[in-house]
C-alpha cells in the first residue's frame, strides 16, 4: 500500500503591524513605568546625544535617548513613521511650526508627546539638568528629512537621509 503525501505551501508570515501614535504613546509609557528595563543602560556623552535601542514589538523601533543641557536635534520629520516619546528624567522642549512661527512646548518627567507621520518637530534640552527619554517609531525609521528656514521665513527641506537611527550625522 502506498501513501501519497500532499503538502501545502507554508502560509506567508503575518506582516508586521504598524502602531498608531496612541499605541506608541502607550508603549513608551509602559516602558517608562519599568525603569529596571532601561535605567541600567543610561549614559551621557558630551559630544552629542547618546542613544541605544531597546526591545520592542515587531514593526516598532524603541530607543532610549539621553540629553545633556543644550543638546538637541534639528527641525525634522520621521518620513512615513509615526512616533511617540516619554520623558523619564529631566525635561525636554519640543518645537513645532505653527502659522509660520516655531512654537516651543516643555515636557517634564512623565509627559508623553506624539508625532504623526510627516509632522515637523525639533527636540532639545533647554534645562540645566540632564534628561532621558524613551522614543518609539512605527513603522521603524527609514528616512528623515531635515528642514531649514529661508530668509523669507519659509520652511524648506534642507536634506533627506536614509537612516534606521534616531539621529544622523550632519
Amino acid at each position: 500500500m502506498s501513501t501519497t503525501l500532499t503538502t501545502r505551501p507554508a502560509a506567508p508570515a503575518a506582516p508586521e503591524r504598524t502602531l498608531d501614535v496612541d499605541e506608541l504613546s502607550a508603549l513608551t509609557r509602559d516602558i517608562a513605568a519599568h525603569p529596571e528595563r532601561w535605567r541600567p543602560l543610561v549614559q551621557f556623552q558630551t559630544e552629542g546625544r547618546w542613544w541605544t535601542r531597546l526591545d520592542g514589538p515587531a514593526g516598532v523601533d524603541v530607543w532610549l535617548l539621553t540629553w545633556l543641557p543644550s543638546q538637541g536635534t534639528e527641525l525634522h520629520d520621521h518620513g512615513a513613521s509615526a512616533a511617540a516619546f516619554t520623558v523619564v528624567a529631566g525635561s525636554l522642549t519640543e518645537i513645532r511650526p505653527d502659522d509660520g512661527r516655531l512654537v516651543p512646548r516643555d515636557f517634564a518627567t512623565d509627559r508623553t508627546q506624539t508625532v504623526d507621520p510627516g509632522d515637523l518637530h525639533d527636540v532639545l534640552n533647554t534645562g540645566t539638568e540632564p534628561a532621558v527619554s524613551i522614543h518609539a517609531y512605527s513603522p521603524p525609521l527609514t528616512r528623515m528629512t531635515y528642514w531649514a528656514r529661508t530668509p523669507e521665513e519659509r520652511l524648506v527641506p534642507a536634506r533627506t537621509v536614509d537612516t534606521d537611527e534616531p539621529e544622523t550625522d550632519k
